[in-house]
C-alpha cells in the first residue's frame, strides 16, 4: 500500500509537469504586451567606470537585456556576439533602436575585466542591488531576460537574440516592419594572384 502511494505520487508530480513547449507558450503570452519598469536612479557606464549620460525613453524601440548573478557570467553575457548583433540593427535602422543593458554580477571587477577583455564600450547599468529585477520579476531562464520594447516599455518579443537565430529573425522583422533585406550579411569575394605560395 505505502508503495502504491509513491507511485501515485510520483506519476501525479511528473503528469504535472509541463513540456518545453508549453513552458515556453506560457511565458510567451505572460510577458507580452506586459510593461517593463526602470529603476528610476539607473547609472550607466563604459566598462565599469566612466560614467555616461544614457537616455533611452523616447526611442520608438528598444532592446533590454537583464543578466543576473547565477552561473558563468562571460558565458552568459556572450558580448562578441551582441555586439554583432547591435552592428546589425544599426545597420538595419540607422543606429535608432537603443540597448539597454542591466547586469546584476556576483563579482564588480569580473564584470569589468570582462567588458575591457571583449573591448565592449556600450553603456551598461551595474545593478549590484538587482533593483531591475525587483520591479519586474523576471523569468529564471536566461534565454527569456532579453525583450523587444516599443516606446511605452511594453513586450513586443521575447527571447535573447543572441542565443536563439529565430528570435534575433523575429527582432529584426519587427524594427524593420517586415522589410527586412534577405540577407543582412555582406559576401566577400576571395582570389588568388599567384598559383603557387612558399
Amino acid at each position: 500500500m505505502k508503495y502504491y502511494f509513491i507511485f501515485l505520487l510520483l506519476s501525479f508530480l511528473t503528469g504535472c509537469k509541463e513540456s518545453e513547449k508549453e513552458k515556453i507558450a506560457r511565458l510567451v503570452k505572460e510577458w507580452d504586451g506586459k510593461e517593463i519598469s526602470f529603476p528610476p536612479h539607473s547609472v550607466f557606464t563604459i566598462q565599469g567606470k566612466d560614467t555616461i549620460d544614457f537616455s533611452f525613453a523616447d526611442a520608438e524601440y528598444k532592446i533590454v537585456t537583464y543578466v543576473d548573478s547565477v552561473g558563468c557570467t562571460s558565458c552568459k553575457l556572450q558580448l562578441p556576439r551582441w555586439k554583432e548583433f547591435m552592428h546589425e540593427v544599426d545597420s538595419l535602422v540607422q543606429g535608432k533602436v537603443p540597448f539597454v543593458f542591466y547586469f546584476h554580477p556576483k563579482d564588480v571587477k569580473e564584470l569589468r575585466y570582462i567588458t575591457r577583455r571583449d573591448a565592449f564600450t556600450y553603456p551598461v547599468c551595474i545593478d549590484e542591488k538587482d533593483d531591475f529585477n525587483a520591479l519586474n520579476r523576471f523569468p529564471g531562464e536566461m534565454t527569456f531576460q532579453s525583450f523587444l520594447l516599443n516606446r511605452e516599455n511594453k513586450v513586443i518579443a521575447i527571447g535573447n537574440p543572441v542565443y536563439n537565430p529565430k528570435v534575433k529573425e523575429l527582432y529584426l522583422q519587427r524594427l524593420t516592419n517586415g522589410k527586412m533585406p534577405s540577407s543582412s550579411v555582406a559576401m566577400t569575394d576571395v582570389s588568388v594572384n599567384t598559383a603557387n605560395m612558399d
